[in-house]
């Protein structure tokens, strides 16, 4: 409907009149609302490439003023299609696929995928210990590095530049060790269906103690600049309150959901990996703000340094992939001159086993291995929440179906409870407190 002898509803002017946008109820209403709205309101895009936002990330704004009165967000600029193209991949493969969903926690993606696999196949209790440690050990040394991207992204987008530098400094410390044990920083494909890509080379775990024991020291560097900094506590306090119930009703989890007093943790709640024979603490607090969040991350990261300490001392010699050589991969890999792949004394004892060994495997690497029919859901505590992943076998060397609930996808529906009757300045430090991860949500 258009026309221009409509002065009293608020709605756009156009060449041929003005234009009324109705999305719904009585037309007397609409045009009510309308006229009762503010001219001085605006609608402001922040994003997608907006240097204060995680990633691309687009939040379209309603403003008064200072005051936010409305705010969406707006996503799929990083549409990946991860989900669909794992349905022409086999199994194995997936691994490169999911670890490139949210890139700054790889291993959880990896494990969880895993964990399902191995799940529908039935070899759960299968997978050696030595695997599983590792997996554990690794996960948490991945949260520790997402942690300290959170904490210095954060910091940034407030202008700590100084909490920045700090946070990309000590994550060198864990990407150094992902690099000597799986030959890359991020997106490693090294948990496979079955266990690990490779074993832990030599010096892993004399770097990886004097690693911990490095970043142990300088947590007490961020509670000296950050925790109980007047300046950064006047950001961070009451901004981008979500309560328990708020938290419960749009599925919030992670830090977010802890922050409201709530200890939800899945590596007490729902163990897995064996996580139930580690000692650790949940870290909770009860702000339901930006700054508990912080701490909660920070005290997390703590945490994580004692269950690796934990990891090293159980690690006990023995193999790191299951047994079963219709489902192994081969886990005996080196570094050559073309870069990681399986050493030249496990091609030579293949090719030296018999014909059929290699015709065997051979097969398992071009065609992959077949799982059984059925579908399974499977979530792990990553270092943003529930990360849960629902694999659907129709019972061949694909998956049918995989689809995966990310937590940064579920946490970023809490931006406008979080912004809205707030400060424009506040929708930075409520987003960095939400620690979105773009490739997760849009995936």
């Amino acid at each position: 409907m258009s026309g221009s002898e409509h002065e009293s509803a608020g709605a756009r002017d156009t060449t041929e009149g003005r234009v009324y946008t109705v999305t719904g109820g009585d037309w007397g209403e609409v045009v009510d609302a309308a006229a009762q709205v503010d001219d001085e309101r605006i609608i402001v895009n922040m994003g997608p490439q907006h240097p204060s936002t995680h990633g691309v990330l687009r939040l379209v704004l309603e403003i008064d003023g200072e005051t936010v009165r409305q705010a969406r967000c707006g996503i799929g600029y990083l549409h990946t299609g991860i989900e669909k193209n794992m349905e022409f991949r086999n199994w194995v493969q997936g691994t490169t696929f999911v670890t490139r969903m949210d890139y700054l926690m790889p291993l959880f993606n990896e494990t969880a995928y895993c964990l399902a696999v191995e799940k529908l196949l039935g070899i759960t209790d299968d997978v050696p210990e030595r695997a599983t440690v590792i997996r554990v050990l690794m996960m948490e040394l991945n949260r520790i590095s997402s942690h300290l991207v959170a904490i210095a992204a954060g910091g940034m987008e407030i202008g700590s530049t100084t909490l920045m530098i700090y946070g990309f400094r000590d994550r060198e410390v864990i990407l150094d060790i992902f690099e000597l044990v799986t030959g890359l920083r991020m997106n490693h494909g090294y948990v496979r269906p079955g266990g690990l890509a490779q074993d832990l080379p030599p010096g892993t775990l004399d770097q990886i103690r004097e690693g911990v024991k490095l970043l142990r020291s300088r947590m007490l560097e961020y509670d000296k600049l950050a925790t109980d900094n007047p300046a950064f506590k006047a950001r961070l306090v009451d901004v981008g309150h979500l309560d328990l119930a708020g938290c419960m009703a749009l599925g919030a989890t992670g830090p977010i959901l802890r922050a409201t007093g709530l200890p939800h943790d899945l590596r007490k709640s729902d163990p897995y990996c064996g996580y139930e024979n580690y000692e650790f603490e949940v870290a909770v607090a009860d702000t339901a703000d930006s700054y508990g969040r912080f701490l909660i991350r920070l005290e997390e990261m703590r945490q994580s340094l004692r269950i690796v300490e934990q990891c090293l001392d159980r690690l006990a010699p023995g193999p790191v992939m299951v047994a079963d050589k219709k489902i192994a991969w081969p886990a005996q890999l080196a570094v050559g001159p073309d870069g990681l792949g399986n050493s030249l004394d496990h091609i030579r004892k293949i090719m030296g086993e018999s014909m059929e060994a290699l015709i065997h495997h051979f097969k398992l690497v071009t065609e992959g291995f077949r799982v059984p029919v059925g579908q399974v859901y499977v979530a792990v505590e990553s270092a943003r929440g529930e990360l849960g992943v629902h694999v659907v076998s129709d019972g061949g060397t694909r998956p049918y179906r995989v689809h995966f609930r990310d937590p940064s996808f579920t946490n970023l529906q809490a931006m406008a409870a979080m912004c809205e009757g707030g400060q424009v300045a506040d929708v930075i430090v409520a987003v960095a407190s939400i620690d979105p991860v773009m490739g997760g949500v849009d995936r």
